[in-house]
C-alpha cells in the first residue's frame, strides 16, 4: 500500500508562509519519525512526500529526508515555473532519485488562470519531457482552467489534489461534480483520494463525504484514484486513524483488485514507482496511468 500524499516539515526553516501560530495542531515540526508508527499500523508500504512551501530550499530538504528514510517513495517539490531557467532547476532536480514531480501552490494564488500563463510552457513541456509529473493543487474555481490546460498539454501527466477540494462543510456540490467529471472522461489525469475530511465540517462522518467519493469513482475510476493520508494536515479533521478508516469503508463496495489500485497500486503505476523491501523508489517515470 502506498500513501500518495503526506507532507514533513520543519519550522526554523522558516518558508511556510501559511502555517501560523493560530494552527495549533500543525504549528510544531512533523517529521519522519512521528509518522513512522501510523503508517506501520496502517501497512502502507511507502510514502509520497508533497511540498508544503514555494522553495527549492525545502524541496531539497525533502529529498535529503526522502535519502535517508527508505519508505518514502519518492519527493513531489516545488519550481517557479514561469522562471526563464525552470527547465534548468527541473532537469537538475531530476538527477535526485526520489525527485517525481513538482506542485505549484495555484489555490493559493490570485490569478484563477494563473496556469494558462504562456510564460509556463517551456516549464510544461519540461516535465513532459523528463518524464515528471505536476500535482495540481486546486479550489473548484480553478478546475475549468484545468481542463484548458490539459487539452493544451494533453500528455502532461496530472494528479489533482485532494478531489478537487469540493465544498463539502457548506454541501456545495454540482459544479464541481460537472468539472472533475469533464475531467474524468476527457483528460488523462488521476485523482488523489485525499484532503477531504478537512474540507468538511468539523463534525464529519461517512455520510458527509459518501457522494463525493461516489462522484469521483464514476468520473475516473477506481483505476485512476489514488488514496492518500494528507498528513499532518488530516489532524485538523480528526486525524490519520480516522480519515484512513472512513477511506476503508467508503471503498468497501469495490472489488479486492481495484481497492488495492486505489490504495497502492494506481500510485505506482502513476508515479513510475518500484517495490523495495520498505517502501519505493522511482522505476519509470514516464510510465503513464489509463
Amino acid at each position: 500500500m502506498i500513501d500518495a500524499h503526506q507532507h514533513f516539515w520543519r519550522l526554523d526553516r522558516g518558508d511556510y508562509g501559511w502555517l501560523t501560530p493560530d494552527l495549533t495542531a500543525l504549528y510544531r515540526d512533523f517529521l519522519p519519525e512521528d509518522l513512522e508508527p501510523l503508517r506501520r499500523k496502517a501497512g502502507i508500504e511507502g510514502t509520497v512526500l508533497v511540498q508544503a512551501a514555494p522553495t527549492t530550499a525545502e524541496t531539497r530538504f525533502l529529498l535529503g529526508l526522502a535519502d535517508a528514510t527508505p519508505w518514502i517513495a519518492g519527493v513531489v517539490g516545488w519550481v517557479d515555473l514561469e522562471e526563464a531557467d525552470a527547465p534548468e532547476q527541473l532537469a537538475a532536480l531530476r538527477e535526485a532519485p526520489a525527485f517525481l514531480g513538482v506542485r505549484p501552490m495555484i489555490q493559493d494564488l490570485p490569478d484563477p488562470a494563473w496556469m494558462l500563463r504562456p510564460t509556463l510552457e517551456p516549464a510544461l513541456q519540461t516535465l513532459t519531457e523528463l518524464g515528471l509529473r505536476f500535482d495540481a493543487l486546486v479550489k473548484p474555481a480553478h478546475l475549468p482552467n484545468l481542463v484548458r490546460l490539459l487539452e493544451r498539454n494533453p500528455d502532461l501527466q496530472v494528479a489533482i489534489d485532494h478531489g478537487g477540494k469540493p465544498d463539502i462543510r457548506t454541501g456545495s456540490f454540482d459544479g464541481w461534480a460537472r468539472d472533475m467529471t469533464q475531467l474524468g472522461r476527457e483528460t488523462n489525469a488521476v485523482c488523489k483520494l485525499s484532503g477531504l475530511a478537512t474540507e468538511a465540517a468539523p463534525d464529519w462522518g461517512d455520510p458527509d463525504l459518501r457522494r463525493y467519493v461516489d462522484l469521483l469513482l464514476e468520473a475516473f475510476g477506481p483505476g485512476r484514484l489514488l488514496w492518500g493520508s494528507d498528513w499532518p494536515v488530516v489532524e485538523l479533521a480528526g486525524g490519520y486513524e480516522a480519515w484512513r478508516a472512513a477511506s476503508l469503508r467508503l471503498l468497501d463496495d469495490l472489488d479486492s483488485r481495484d481497492r488495492a489500485g486505489v490504495l497502492g497500486e494506481n500510485a505506482r503505476r502513476f508515479y513510475g514507482l518500484a517495490a523495495t523491501a520498505d517502501g519505493a523508489r522511482q522505476e519509470n517515470p514516464a510510465q503513464e496511468i489509463r
